[in-house]
């Protein structure tokens, strides 16, 4: 079989494709023809050790997929060969086989395509993580989603519809703003041509935002803080613009209001069964129509190079999967 191995800390452009030998699981273990693999920017981080989850090289990079299992270990009772089955795993997805615990491997649901499987686990994760446990957002309530037209911005936002939230999209461009409003949005802001704290003050009028999700850090931190609601929620996701923020912790104090951290990797390696009822939600909403993974690109495994640097860019739309078979 074909996988993407990193063999030294770098850039995309470092990654080989190589052939491996098949895998064959051990007790506990399943083995699964990936369909496709969801691509994350903790990926573009995490070759270039970077990231918080540092694995030992050589490795296969990427973290969730999609296919359909070829092989169970010993021990293994609720999958079966032939099972088309989503799985959320620290490496190996950019392959055309891989092994998975069994306890991180659920069935998908039926109807549901390998592209939309391989793009719910980690984005739309981390957003009902961020959105319903850590900021306990509720209807009525107003969101601002920074970074909204990426994978969780987008993920966040019909999150937020499905609870009954108003949505304030801000990203940085007009084309990413329209496919926020496709996505549920009802309000947008254009951050690169306009005042954030003036827009954001117009649309709440005054008030400012419940909640705040921000998965890009940088200089839209602390203009975004400054202008959160009493008792806000400031929900730190990631920082893709590549700069951590620091914040003058006397805002929290003037606003009464909460710096709230958003792991969700480790809230599902502690809390299991909190993780599965989300997902189970979420699946839920995904059958409703609530919620709907918006696939923007599909790359083959020699291409995963091409996927990571794009996103690393900043030229994604939501989600983008990589084929190993394509």
């Amino acid at each position: 079989m074909k996988a993407v191995v990193c063999k030294t800390w770098g850039t995309p452009d470092t990654l080989e494709v190589i052939e491996l030998p098949d895998l064959t699981p051990g007790a506990g273990e399943v083995a699964i023809a990936v369909k496709a693999a969801g691509v994350n920017f903790p990926d573009f981080l995490i070759i270039q050790n970077k990231y918080q989850f540092k694995p030992e090289l050589p490795f296969t990079p990427g973290s969730e997929l999609s296919g359909i299992v070829y092989a169970v270990g010993e021990g293994v009772k609720h999958i079966k060969t032939g099972d088309k089955v989503i799985a959320f795993i620290g490496q190996g997805a950019f392959a055309q086989q891989v092994l998975a615990p069994a306890n991180a491997v659920i069935p998908m649901p039926e109807g549901m395509d390998f592209d939309t499987a391989a793009a719910i686990t980690l984005t739309y994760g981390t957003s009902h993580h961020a959105v319903v446990d850590r900021a306990q957002l509720k209807a009525g309530e107003t969101m601002l989603v920074l970074g909204a037209a990426g994978g969780v911005g987008l993920a966040a936002i019909e999150i937020g519809k499905a609870v009954g939230a108003k949505v304030i999209a801000a990203a940085s461009t007009d084309e990413k703003l329209e496919i926020c409003r496709q996505h549920g949005a009802d309000m947008t802001i254009n951050y690169s041509n306009t005042d954030l704290r003036e827009a954001i003050k117009s649309a709440t009028g005054g008030k400012g935002p419940d909640v705040i999700y921000d998965p890009v850090g940088g200089i839209y931190a602390e203009p975004a803080f400054r202008s959160i609601a009493w008792r806000g929620r400031y929900l730190v996701v990631g920082f893709a613009n590549g700069e951590i923020p620091k914040l003058p912790l006397n805002l929290a104090l003037l606003k009464g209001a909460s710096l709230v951290g958003v792991f969700w990797g480790e809230f599902a390696k502690r809390e299991p069964k909190a993780n599965m009822a989300a997902m189970s939600e979420m699946i839920g909403w995904l059958r409703e129509g609530k919620i709907k993974p918006h696939i923007s690109a599909r790359y083959a495994l020699n291409e995963t190079a091409n996927a990571l640097n794009d996103i690393a860019a900043r030229k994604v739309t939501g989600k983008v999967v990589i084929q190993p078979e394509r």
